[in-house]
């Protein structure tokens, strides 16, 4: 029986973010430790809550192994996730440790313990290290306490996993799933790909990094880009280009929610920035014949330019302004310049494949990852099922929003993420059948999880409230997934994103999914069907 345990609270990089996190971290640390105590076990911290910063999250890597570094080597370790947390801040020493470890977060919208939670874990699996994982919403619930009861009694705690089966290539029967995958095959085969990423590694997530030995055999190469270089391409980009590409998105219906205020607001001088910018990642990716693009976006750019998710947005769009590159041309006319965010090379590869596929088969060639960000019960009484909050600031295109750009406004960034502000490129995702994927590295080996949702339509009252539980200035999609209830989905997936695309109807959806697993069955990726098929029968 554990009887003592330490308690690791790990967070942002950025000070703003710590600060203005804390309180909400310190109410779920006060859960957390009534609920040990119930149980006969002190959950001691293994760092101050107070410090001079101003808050009592560890902050740095450096800061991350002192702190493991310092615990007796076997003692039991809780990392308390209520926010969204830099994991390379507490990977290493945690990789160095030797006693067990759970990660617990709140179930909470509003800071993103559930994206934090999520990355860590899938670090942590990716790193070869175990742990064991729970999560819950008020820490008294019986699902939470029987975990915990097993974890205190030294048992490795035990998920219900039966929503995910092996993929058996025999089960595609649609001859055009398989005409498909067959052809993005033999054209990676032919042509090889180039994936481009614009400073490698993004705010401690080790998980979305591919080692290149992984890509090689599937004929995808990495083009390393900095993104000093994109600063320096944006400034070349004219504000001319970008006043044009604002006028064509405000003829389409897109609402700028503009203010003079630039520490707090929007203002049109960050948005021209912004478009300056789409117009550097377009051409760098048409120079150097790169196939997808990706950006590390929060860190190092934001520094010196407003965010970049309006630019992420609008590449992400097969409808959008033109750009036109080096030799004179504008480039891939009507088509995406397909773009992951947060420099996230897993989502890059599915975004690829799935803009490929998509393309051959005749559904939306549109592709983003979204957070998983958090999930509730529908409060309108519109469905009975489970409603995930699905929410990504950054490459979420018009097409996927109700209305197109005429259902698309920009808000400015919060503050305490984006100094220097720019707007995003929010709507709420229209219904319609979409297809759910990750691709993810575990055991030396990229895998592919994959599965069907719907994106269910929401009253507006309802879709404020999720807005205000999370982040009300962000792109939002109400998915429910089919087959996969909540804590089977949080003890699966391997990573703080998720892959979304739209399907034409059920059956265009249906198919997309089977040529993709096919695709990445094919490539050498271990492929899983998650969950089942609207209807409740099997997908495969």
């Amino acid at each position: 029986m554990i009887e003592h345990a330490y308690l690791v609270a790990n967070g942002d990089q950025r000070l703003s973010a710590n600060i203005t996190c804390w309180p909400a971290q310190q109410e779920f640390e006060r859960l957390l430790t009534e609920a040990f105590a119930a149980r006969g076990c002190t959950l001691e911290r293994a760092h101050p809550a107070d410090s001079e910063a101003g808050h009592g999250f560890i902050s740095s890597q450096a800061e991350g192994l002192r702190v493991l570094g310092a615990l007796p080597p076997g003692a039991p370790v809780v990392v308390a996730e209520g926010v969204w947390q830099f994991s390379q801040q507490v990977l290493g020493g945690l990789l160095r440790h030797r006693g067990p470890v759970l990660t617990v977060a709140n179930w909470e919208g509003e800071w993103p313990g559930l994206v934090g939670l999520l990355n860590l874990n899938a670090s942590l699996a990716k790193a070869g290290r175990p742990f064991d994982t729970a999560w819950s919403r008020t820490f008294d619930d019986p699902w939470f306490l029987a975990r915990l009861g097993e974890w205190l009694e030294g048992a490795p705690l035990t998920h219900d996993l039966s929503h995910v089966h092996p993929f058996v290539p025999e089960a595609v029967q649609d001859p055009a799933a398989t005409n498909a995958a067959g052809e993005v095959l033999d054209r990676l085969r032919r042509e090889g790909a180039v994936l481009g990423v614009l400073d490698e590694g993004c705010m401690g997530m080790y998980n979305a990094i591919i080692p290149d030995e992984l890509l090689f055999p599937m004929n995808v190469f990495k083009e390393r880009l900095s993104q000093a270089a994109l600063y320096a391409e944006t400034m070349l980009a004219t504000e001319d280009e970008a006043r044009t590409a604002l006028e064509w998105l405000q003829s389409r219906g897109m609402t700028f929610h503009f203010g003079t205020d630039e520490a707090s607001e929007l203002t049109e001088a960050q948005v021209l920035l912004q478009l300056r910018m789409y117009h550097a990642i377009a051409r760098m990716a048409d120079r150097f014949g790169i196939d997808v693009i990706g950006t590390q976006y929060q860190l190092g750019l934001a520094d010196v330019l407003p965010a970049s998710d309006l630019a992420e947005g609008l590449l992400n769009n097969g409808e959008r302004p033109d750009v036109v590159g080096d030799d004179g041309a504008v480039i891939r006319p009507g088509e995406p310049v397909v773009h992951f965010n947060e420099a996230d090379e897993c989502a890059g590869l599915d975004a690829l494949l799935t803009n490929r596929l998509h393309t051959l088969l005749d559904q939306p060639v549109e592709t983003t990852l979204h957070d998983v960000r958090w999930g509730d019960l529908d409060a309108s009484g519109t469905t009975e099922q489970f409603v995930w909050v699905f929410e990504i600031s950054g490459p979420s295109p018009a097409a996927h929003h109700v209305d197109g750009y005429a259902g698309t406004d920009s808000m400015r960034q919060p503050p305490l993420y984006f100094r220097l502000g720019g707007g995003t490129v929010r709507g709420i995702g229209r219904p319609g059948e979409i297809v759910w994927s990750r691709i993810f590295v575990e055991d030396g080996r990229l895998h592919m999880d994959l599965g069907r949702a719907s994106v269910v339509d929401l009253p507006r009252e309802e879709t404020e409230r999720r807005w205000r539980a999370t982040t009300p200035e962000w792109p939002i999609m109400h998915a429910v997934l089919h087959g996969v209830s909540r804590d089977q989905f949080m003890a699966r997936h391997r990573s703080n994103h998720i892959q979304v695309a739209y399907g034409t109807d059920a059956a265009g959806a249906d198919r997309a999914l089977a040529a993709k697993a096919l695709l990445a069955q094919r490539l050498g990726m271990e492929v899983s069907v998650c969950g089942a098929a609207p209807d409740g029968s099997p997908l495969l």
